[in-house]
């Protein structure tokens, strides 16, 4: 399933082709095997507080989200075969391109919201 998500604080669109990962084989999976993500797409993890890029091919911007959509880390270019920090209070995961949390200017406290597609 694909959906929308928005930055209702900034009302800019953070991704048009966003793939939700709710079941533990969808969340191991997550962006493992592809060569690259495009602008507009990206991965949304839950539940979930920390992530990997063992075995990708490319960095990552990683929005680290509470219950309600709201932004409580971002941590830009993950680098592959890297960890996140485990981050308290995290409900969800937004995996976007390399670039797109400096291109949108999402910050801490932002608010986002998914928009069935």
């Amino acid at each position: 399933m694909f959906v929308t998500v928005v930055d209702r604080t900034k009302d800019r669109i953070v991704g048009e082709r966003i793939k939700v990962a709710d079941t533990f084989w969808s969340r191991f999976l997550g962006l493992l095997g592809r060569k690259g993500i495009s602008p507009g797409e990206g991965v949304l993890l839950l539940p979930c507080s920390s992530v990997h890029t063992l075995f990708m091919r490319f960095a990552i911007d990683v929005l680290f989200l509470d219950e309600r959509m709201k932004v409580v880390k971002v941590l830009p270019s993950l680098k592959p075969y890297r960890f996140s920090p485990i981050v308290r209070g995290a409900h969800s995961v937004l995996e976007l391109a390399e670039g797109e949390i400096e291109r949108i200017g999402i910050e801490v406290g932002d608010l986002l919201e998914v928009i069935s597609g």
